[in-house]
């Protein structure tokens, strides 16, 4: 008899088959490997809570799952699925990493189309070191890349997504947005938009964190992320400025010469500021990460997921807080083309569609 396994393995066999050629084979394969890993590790999380030899911190985080999947399911009318249900220790800091890139003189990610997902403007790896391996290749090639490790791992609702080890070290309210986006997906995802998937998924934990700490929060627990959350939007809103400068260069008519010497001004000017703006994080190691990943691949990943997330807002707003009401909102501007889709986003925010705006 065929095993689960051999037949998964056999189905990315069909799936680069189907997409015309065996490039994606090995990728495929991998990809399978780590799912098939992640679920021969799993255990039900009631299980783990019950047991009396379970670790009091571990018996904590997932009790407080439980509670988050089942707010999440009442308040945020997300699903009401066995995601979330299980945990597995991955022996590892991180699910999964993932790779994103773009030309030299371009902030527009490259895409990468799957079989499921459709085109993702990264491409994610269960080991760091092919992950590596192929940024190399990117880099060789003359391209911006960005290896970045996640915490987090999603089908998107086809298998039950565990609780990971990987999600330990998150604080609670971190926990709450990771399960809150992460569901996020499972309800609405439009193939071949990462900027809309993303930026609908934070605002929907932007909310959902929210209501959360309304009901649950401990006293400062709302300033403190609120304090944390600013800095986050001050950092994101001084990248995108940045970003939107090299825009600006890399579709200018100077020389590539030119152009290559005003980016790496830029890219230190952006350096300086970020330092500066991360006071709390000014050290070796926040100095060498600014020097090695901040470039094009990066500020178009930070754009990915925060491009959108006002227009979300303003649309969640219009609907008068009503949950039910926004999703069937954003499944209508799901119906769109890509460029619709912002358009009406941003006429609903009072903004217009600016000449410049992109559709990464």
């Amino acid at each position: 008899m065929v095993s689960v396994y051999q037949s998964l393995r056999f189905a990315a066999v069909g799936f680069c088959v189907w997409l015309g050629g065996c490039a994606n084979l090995g990728y495929y394969a991998q990809a399978v490997d780590g799912h098939m890993d992640i679920h021969k590790r799993v255990r039900p999380i009631d299980e783990i809570i019950t047991d009396s030899e379970s670790d009091p911190r571990l018996k904590r985080t997932l009790s407080l799952v439980s509670k988050l999947r089942e707010f999440a399911t009442r308040e945020l009318k997300l699903p009401d699925n066995q995601s979330f249900t299980t945990y597995a220790d991955l022996g590892r800091r991180y699910a999964v990493w993932n790779v994103a890139a773009t030309p030299e003189f371009s902030i527009e990610p490259e895409k990468w189309c799957f079989v499921a997902a459709g085109c993702v403007s990264y491409r994610g790896f269960f080991s760091e070191t092919e992950a590596k391996r192929f940024a190399d290749e990117l880099k060789v090639k003359g391209y911006d890349v960005s290896v970045g490790g996640v915490r987090t791992y999603s089908t998107l609702g086809w298998f039950k997504d565990p609780v990971l080890n990987t999600f330990l070290g998150y604080s609670d309210t971190e926990l709450a947005q990771l399960i809150f986006h992460e569901l996020a997906h499972q309800l609405i995802y439009v193939q071949d938009d990462s900027t809309f998937n993303e930026s609908f998924a934070t605002a929907v934990e932007l909310e959902g964190i929210a209501r959360w700490l309304k009901q649950h929060g401990e006293e400062g627990q709302r300033a403190s992320f609120d304090a944390a959350q600013k800095r986050k939007t001050d950092s994101t809103a001084l990248m995108l400025d940045y970003r939107q400068r090299l825009q600006v260069l890399y579709a200018s008519s100077q020389s590539e010469a030119e152009k290559r010497a005003a980016k790496a001004l830029i890219f230190a000017e952006l350096r300086e500021k970020m330092s500066s703006l991360e006071l709390g994080k000014r050290s070796g190691n926040y100095e060498k990460w600014l020097a090695t990943h901040l470039n094009n691949a990066y500020l178009a990943s930070v754009s990915t997921y925060t491009q959108l997330v006002a227009e979300f807002h303003t649309l969640l707003a219009k609907q008068e807080g009503d949950i039910d009401r926004f999703y069937d909102a954003v499944r209508e501007l799901s119906r769109l083309t890509k460029a619709e889709r912002v358009s009406m986003l941003r006429k609903a925010d009072g903004r217009s569609l600016s000449v410049s705006t992109t559709f990464p």
